[in-house]
């Protein structure tokens, strides 16, 4: 299928997400997020092919969330570094992703973009209107939203409700370790 946009825009999301698949863990398996990536460990080949496809579906005019995703990826995978990123461009893509896919996850990762372009204190209100408790990416975002804004004690509390529901081993390992470096004010 060609020809039809969501079809490229879920190839070129798989691709761009795929390009970074050496960056996300260090050698001992822990996990390394999006910002702290080697950007030299993504695979430029897979990134130029994601981004070229996402140009293509985007030039048809007829978005949809798969190719609005895509957009997203191609936004960070444009930054050289993790403060390069174009957060406003992040956000105004997640504006669009909600008109097509308007779930408490896209609201959530949305929330996370608004808290990069106008910070940390209105993001929380918005996922602070979430309905995700049984989502321990939820309590993730909201302890590092928390943190940010020196709200230690509560951030503990929300790694501590995250590590409750999370159930890989990586993301345990590392939201014990962020859960630690906030209760020793570190």
């Amino acid at each position: 299928m060609p020809d039809e946009p969501e079809v490229v825009g879920l190839l070129a999301l798989m691709l761009l997400t795929h390009s970074r698949r050496h960056a996300r863990s260090a050698p001992d398996g822990s996990l390394v997020l999006l910002p702290d990536q080697d950007r030299s460990r993504w695979d430029r080949v897979l990134v130029e092919e994601g981004q070229a496809l996402v140009r293509m579906s985007l030039r048809r005019n007829l978005p949809g969330p798969y190719q609005i995703q895509a957009a997203i990826n191609a936004v960070h995978s444009d930054a050289s570094t993790a403060p390069e990123t174009d957060w406003a461009q992040i956000l105004d893509l997640y504006d669009q992703l909600m008109d097509h896919a308007p779930t408490p996850v896209v609201a959530l990762n949305r929330a996370v973009a608004l808290a990069e372009v106008v910070g940390p204190r209105e993001a929380l209100e918005v996922i602070d209107g979430l309905d995700l408790d049984g989502y321990h990416l939820f309590h993730a975002a909201r302890a590092d939203l928390l943190q940010r804004l020196g709200r230690s004690a509560d951030a503990a509390s929300a790694y501590r409700a995250a590590l409750a529901i999370a159930t890989n081993d990586a993301e345990r390992t590392f939201l014990e370790k962020r859960r630690q470096a906030v209760t020793d004010g570190g």
